[in-house]
């Protein structure tokens, strides 16, 4: 078995993980990262996009907004590639208590959220779709942030300065000594390849999956709440702006415009299993309904994909409460040291995405407080690879790119503009990636066919580039297929309904891929 030495493992590949391995990394530790799937697969790569100005939580948790705010300005430096600024909008609807506004204005104010109320008018002119019965509107810096890239560029970050990066190298087993954790057994789940990692430090980044971990360990108590929540993505951006309804966080009370389409988000339920991926028809309709108050034809609009996500909520209690919206969306950071008399662990969970870099930065310090050691953090001035000019993205961008060699490229993506030439750059630098990592890294198959089109011909690419053999290949395309069609039928109605069946036609009357070996 191989065996690999480090200063500090790292368990979870999404924001917190990637980022504690970027933070360590920065301040000169030996780091390996392992993530059971692929990077920011989880809870990370499942939320609506938005990178809070922490408005949201001004009234009803306060600590958990200064963070946002905080975090917000820091990240919009250090991450500028991967952020939009959108701007944020909080919009009080004929269904939202009149009263909550005066008090979301002296929320803001009580946390440093920089709010300006704006006339009714203005807002509508500047979002032409809102709905015009809507009584007051306040801007706050909201804005979008595209987290497989984040992801991506702190991986990227991490290993320049050498970490070692291992997608798809789940823990089997957290070895102890004593009262010491001393690293883990991990495996490869394609190929059944084990690694023995020994490590000075641990960290437990794994969100929802903590409780599990800690428990790997021999360690009891520690108490994730999973809270599931569905999110639908609308075939194209009905706002440019986030908006959000004025009153205390609830289901389907913001949209945020991600890239070339607009996700309305989110319901919170109590769960068992953070692999819990249940769509339920109610809540999309309600989804649906919730849309229909601050957009008007909402549900006229074309639904593209409907998924769901699972929040790490941590309630360091006995009596878990009934009802996730209850919990703190704050970070804790344990030092199972101090907190349990266990050596070389520490856990990270809670939070946000918008606070991942906080959360990061005390983990790495709490790391550096078991190894005896005292160095600065560098992430609130440090730019990840690709931000280092400052600029934000903007929506044009991908077609500005397109447009100065559309005339000799070969598209296979048309939607999402992916060329082949991009796309054979990503099957030489991730030679064992699925069609499915693939997508995360270049968009692909995520417009509207959703990869009715292009799908069929990544796979024959792949098949020639990659050297997979016909019935290697027929495995990744069903694969690819049954996992879109996992986000498409609880939304099967109208345009989408119509796209569902042409790429039906495509797949099953002319390829016959039910049948094809493999």
């Amino acid at each position: 078995m191989v065996t690999l030495s480090t200063d500090v493992l790292v368990i979870g590949g999404g924001a917190t993980g990637a980022g504690v391995a970027w933070d360590a990394a920065l301040r000169g530790l030996d780091v390996v990262l392992v993530e059971r799937r692929d990077l920011a697969e989880g809870t990370s790569g499942r939320f609506h996009g938005l990178l809070h100005s922490g408005g949201r939580y001004a009234v009803k948790d306060p600590h958990a907004a200064r963070e946002c705010v905080a975090e917000n300005r820091i990240l919009r430096r250090v991450a500028a590639d991967c952020i939009e600024d959108t701007g944020g909008m909080f919009v009080a609807t004929p269904w939202d208590e009149a009263a909550f506004a005066d008090r979301f204005v002296q929320g803001c104010a009580d946390v440093g959220v920089d709010c300006e109320e704006i006339a009714v008018r203005e807002a509508l002119s500047d979002e032409p779709r809102l709905n015009p019965r809507i009584s007051r509107a306040f801007r706050v810096p909201d804005a979008s942030i595209d987290v497989w890239k984040t992801v991506w560029a702190l991986a990227r970050g991490a290993r320049q300065h050498g970490a070692r990066v291992l997608p798809y190298h789940e823990v089997v087993s957290v070895n102890r000594d004593g009262d010491a954790v001393t690293g883990a057994r991990v495996r490869d789940p394609r190929s059944g390849e084990e690694i023995e990692i020994e490590a000075r430090v641990t960290v437990n980044a794994t969100g929802a999956w903590a409780g599990r971990i800690a428990a790997l360990a021999g360690i009891e108590g520690v108490n994730v709440l999973p809270g599931r929540g569905i999110m639908i993505a609308m075939n194209h951006r009905l706002v440019n702006t986030v908006v959000n309804r004025c009153q205390m966080p609830t289901d389907g009370d913001v949209i945020v415009p991600i890239r070339t389409v607009s996700v309305i988000g989110t319901t919170d339920r109590l769960t068992d299993d953070p692999d819990d991926h249940t769509v339920l028809e109610e809540e999309v309709e309600q989804m649906l309904d919730d849309g229909e108050k601050l957009v008007p034809g909402f549900r006229r609009a074309r639904a593209l994909r409907v998924w769901t996500g699972v929040r790490p909520l941590f309630e360091d209690a006995k009596q878990a409460p009934s009802d996730t919206r209850d919990v703190t969306r704050a970070h804790a950071v344990l030092d199972h040291k101090a907190r349990d008399g266990v050596r070389g662990l520490v856990t990270i969970t809670g939070g946000k995405l918008t606070t991942f870099r906080l959360m990061a930065q005390e983990t790495v310090d709490a790391v550096c407080a078991q190894l005896g050691l005292q160095r600065a953090c560098r992430t609130s001035v440090e730019p990840l690879p690709g931000s280092e000019t400052g600029r934000h993205y903007h929506l044009g961008e991908r077609l500005a790119r397109k447009e100065a060699a559309l005339a000799g490229e070969q598209m296979v993506c048309e939607c999402e503009l992916v060329s082949r030439a991009k796309l054979e750059q990503a099957i030489d630098r991730f030679p064992a990636a699925s069609i499915d990592d693939i997508r995360r890294r270049l968009r692909l198959g995520m417009g509207p066919c959703q990869g009715g089109f292009c799908i069929y011909r990544t796979t024959g690419i792949m098949h020639a580039r990659d050297g997979l053999a016909a019935e290697q290949a027929n495995g990744v395309l069903l694969d690819f297929l049954q996992e879109r069609w996992k986000g498409s039928w609880p939304i099967l109605y109208g345009d989408q309904l119509r796209q569902a069946r042409l790429d039906d036609w495509i797949f099953q009357g002319v390829l016959d891929v039910e049948h094809l070996p493999r």
